[in-house]
């Protein structure tokens, strides 16, 4: 079962509509559970105890009873006392829309890198919730509301002996991570030495960033129409021209009320859309929710420090909407990534993007002027080296400054 509510008093984003039950409910079914009931409820303000107000709670106690529901899903945050409210008074288990989501993440992570990032959103999503978690040590008696007599040390102890474990754990965990960070950026720089430019795909999770990354690279990576199927980066190689080859990322995809814990803990993957050279932000328009999705993504680019790189809107399924509602203008595409429809002119607007007047020569260095070669491997992207006993012949896609300066070196063009 699962619920939402809509306060006045809180921010629009984090209201719940329909349509964000709907995505709960698509959320749930790709954890692995059915929704049975729903319910969204209206209120001036949360209410402090049970978040969503007693009669909602009895109504919701109904349909508990009634489907046999074993777990409530609240499509808002809750603190752990109203989680703990919740779950006494629906007597079934209560979680919130960020430990669903993490319960996800958490079936889907495939490499020890994903896998380190969604333990440690884990532990930090866990340690202020640990007080709910030691409630039965803390029961109020009759008399005076104070701790049964026995259980006042013992529980306390146990609790920050708890707290402490997970903080040595959060900071292992971003030690480890700090590592896996280094590694990407000594990778970064091998790349950047090759001359080779990263495009990045991003976009609302299941837009069609999996499916697109097939059909332009055959990278053979499962895309199938659920919520978060792709969590660890696949990146593979993607000629663009006879002058251009770039490295092209799928990432993971974005959703509305993503957990803050969440987002800091794959910030060693998505730092990556920062160092990008260009970003498609791919945008499922045949949902009715696109612009509400995208704003999301944008949101969050900008929250990753990313907002500045360059951008193409690749407006994804739209062989199943009208042609009038999708936006034209510059850096704008409409694709179908399942057919290959404007797959082409996505990748012609890739390549005008990245084209920065570059171009493929060949190149006779004499052995007196090798100190070139490491010029070319630093500044150009260095496709093939022979050496001969007269000189070292170099096919390399080098940019305007760096031909002016090795122009004379240009082998003769062979009629």
């Amino acid at each position: 079962m699962i619920a939402g509510l809509s306060a006045d008093s809180m921010e629009r984003s984090e209201r719940s509509t329909e349509e964000s039950l709907d995505e709960l409910a698509a959320l749930l079914e790709t954890a692995g559970g059915v929704c049975v009931g729903r319910a969204l409820q209206f209120r001036p303000a949360p209410d402090p105890r049970s978040f969503i107000g007693g009669g909602k709670v009895r109504e919701l106690k109904e349909i508990v009873d009634r489907e046999e529901c074993t777990l409530a899903v609240l499509d808002n945050e809750l603190s752990p006392s109203q989680m703990r409210a919740l779950s006494e008074d629906l007597g079934v288990r209560v979680i919130d829309r960020s430990a669903l989501i993490l319960d996800i993440f958490a079936q889907r992570a495939q490499t020890r890198e994903g896998r380190l990032q969604v333990e440690l959103a884990q532990y930090k999503y866990l340690l202020p919730r640990l007080t709910g978690m030691w409630s039965h040590l803390v029961r109020q008696t009759a008399s005076g509301g104070s701790s049964p007599i026995g259980t006042r040390g013992p529980g306390e102890t146990q609790l920050e002996t708890d707290r402490r474990h997970i903080r040595r754990k959060i900071d292992k965990l971003e030690q480890e991570l700090e590592d896996v960070r280094k590694v990407r950026g000594t990778q970064r720089r091998l790349r950047e030495k090759n001359g080779m430019p990263v495009v990045a795909l991003v976009g609302y999770t299941n837009a069609g960033k999996s499916t697109l990354l097939n059909k332009l690279t055959d990278a053979g990576i499962p895309a199938r129409n659920r919520l978060f199927d792709t969590l660890d980066t696949t990146t593979r190689r993607l000629q663009i021209s006879p002058t251009m080859e770039v490295l092209l990322s799928d990432t993971v995809g974005f959703i509305r009320k993503l957990p803050h814990h969440l987002v800091e803990a794959f910030k060693a993957t998505l730092e990556e859309l920062k160092y990008a050279d260009l970003l498609i932000h791919v945008i499922d328009v045949s949902n009715p929710e696109w612009q509400l999705q995208a704003g999301v993504v944008d949101q969050l680019i900008s929250q990753l420090g990313a907002d500045a790189t360059p951008r193409i809107e690749a407006f994804n399924k739209a062989d199943l909407c009208p042609a009038e509602i999708i936006p034209h203008g510059e850096n704008i595409v409409s694709i179908s990534a399942r057919s290959g429809e404007g797959l082409e002119k996505l990748v012609d607007m890739v390549e005008k993007c990245l084209d920065k007047g570059k171009r493929k020569v060949v190149l006779r260095l004499p052995y007196a002027k090798g100190g070139l070669l490491d010029t070319l491997h630093s500044e150009a992207q260095v496709l093939r080296v022979d050496y001969s006993s007269e000189w070292i012949e170099v096919e390399a896609v080098v940019n305007p400054d760096l031909y002016g300066r090795v122009r004379a070196y240009l082998a003769p063009v062979e009629i």
